[in-house]
């Protein structure tokens, strides 16, 4: 099954009940998200896109933005989410790169974005407008209402390998990569979501990670695949430790997922003691190491709740898990786990060949959820990639190593990358 019918199966079971809650309140149905999502698909198929193409997603998070990716997936197109808050030279050298042909985004930055296309580029632009907000008055972008007038599609049957989505991360050249993921990769993670935290309709998730960042894929499709409820948190409360942990008690969160600076942050500063969490079930967290006086302050506040440590980079998204035990708050650092089950792992020397025992060496990850490569840079597929025992397998460039007892150990990168709220960051680019 691909992308879209997870929303087009929730909207047929679950027309009315809510699937989007907007950071200003502001709600959306099952059955309304899909019949926005089909305007936007037909809107594209009459634009000339279709299967294969890439579209750009230039626009803070709204429940309308979660229609107009729906929308992109419907028309068997893949969608590039890029950084609202990214100098616009960055936006524009992403939409570029990745052949964009149409892209959405937000009427204050539609003629800052049009500046940037060069004249050769066919590149156009749709406006995205949500509810209760003001019309464009002018400017180089299709009006909102140029989209809605179009009538809804059902989404394309697609080849599981389609290409879904390009998530753009940093390049040590200076210049960010695209990394290629069908709707075969992003159904093995999904899945296995399902299969290990047992989501239900009645279930709350957070989304605090923005939609370029591949922490999102989990609060969007999970959710939406659930029947669940989508809570969107904008840039302002999403740097807000008081704002976010009363933004979970306000809307009985039952799953959050985020970076663990994030979390370490409200344990420090979120007034946790006046917070009722007592709804939240799972608390997640990637993209980092979570220091370990941090996270026992946080479960300190929040016993209740089970806590997941979950590992993997843009091109695997998760690949290991560990549940969290009191007993990993006495060691000097969180395992990452053992391999996640659409996944498996090898630990290999500087010559590729695996390691013994619980020898030191680079992470390299095989199985369906690893990406196809990055988008026009076949110098970078040829390296990341090693082939061994008739299956390929990707080098994470994850220094670790394998103990039995709790899986793999981090031990720090190989090349120059740092972490920077759970991105991953060339020094080159800065």
């Amino acid at each position: 099954m691909d992308l879209a019918s997870l929303l087009y199966e929730s909207a047929r079971r679950f027309s009315d009940r809510t699937a989007v809650i907007s950071p200003n309140g502001a709600s959306m149905t099952y059955g309304a998200l899909y019949e926005l999502a089909g305007r936007v698909g037909a809107f594209l198929v009459a634009q000339g896109i279709g299967v294969g193409d890439r579209v750009g997603i230039v626009v803070p998070k709204s429940a309308e933005a979660v229609a107009v990716l729906f929308g992109i997936l419907q028309a068997g197109a893949a969608y590039v989410p890029v950084d609202t808050t990214a100098p616009i030279e960055r936006c524009w050298r992403i939409l570029n790169d990745a052949g964009v042909r149409l892209a959405f985004v937000e009427a204050r930055l539609a003629a800052a974005l049009h500046e940037q296309v060069d004249t050769a580029t066919s590149l156009r632009l749709a406006e995205v407008r949500p509810a209760g907000t003001e019309p464009l008055q002018h400017g180089p972008c299709i009006p909102w209402e140029a989209v809605l007038e179009h009538r809804p599609i059902e989404p394309r049957v697609l080849d599981p390998d389609t290409l879904a989505y390009i998530l753009y991360t940093s390049g040590s050249t200076g210049h960010p990569k695209g990394v290629m993921l069908t709707h075969r990769n992003a159904r093995a993670f999904i899945d296995w979501c399902s299969d290990t935290f047992l989501p239900t309709p009645e279930d709350r998730f957070s989304n605090h990670a923005p939609f370029h960042f591949d922490l999102s894929i989990l609060d969007l499709f999970v959710a939406i695949e659930h029947g669940a409820e989508v809570h969107l948190i904008d840039d302002f409360v999403g740097k807000s430790p008081r704002l976010l942990a009363q933004f979970i008690q306000d809307r009985r969160i039952t799953i959050w997922y985020s970076v663990p600076s994030i979390l370490a942050l409200m344990a420090r500063y979120g007034r946790l003691e006046r917070i009722d969490a007592s709804q939240l079930r799972l608390v997640l967290f990637a993209g980092e190491a979570f220091p370990i006086p941090d996270l026992r302050h946080l479960m300190q506040f929040w016993s209740h709740p089970a806590y997941h440590n979950l590992y993997g980079p843009t091109e695997t998204n998760v690949c290991t898990a560990a549940r969290v035990t009191i007993n990993d708050l006495e060691r000097s650092a969180l395992p990452i786990g053992p391999a996640c089950a659409h996944c498996a792992a090898m630990v290999v020397n500087d010559n590729y060949e695996p390691v013994v025992g619980g020898e030191e060496g680079q992470l390299c990850i095989a199985g369906s959820s690893v990406f196809q490569g990055y988008w026009k840079r076949p110098d970078l597929n040829e390296f990341c990639f090693i082939e061994r025992d008739g299956r390929t397998w990707y080098k994470t460039g994850d220094m670790v190593r394998h103990d039995p007892a709790v899986g793999y150990i981090f031990l720090g990168r190989r090349d120059r990358m740092v972490k920077v709220r759970g991105y991953r960051v060339e020094l080159g680019e800065i």
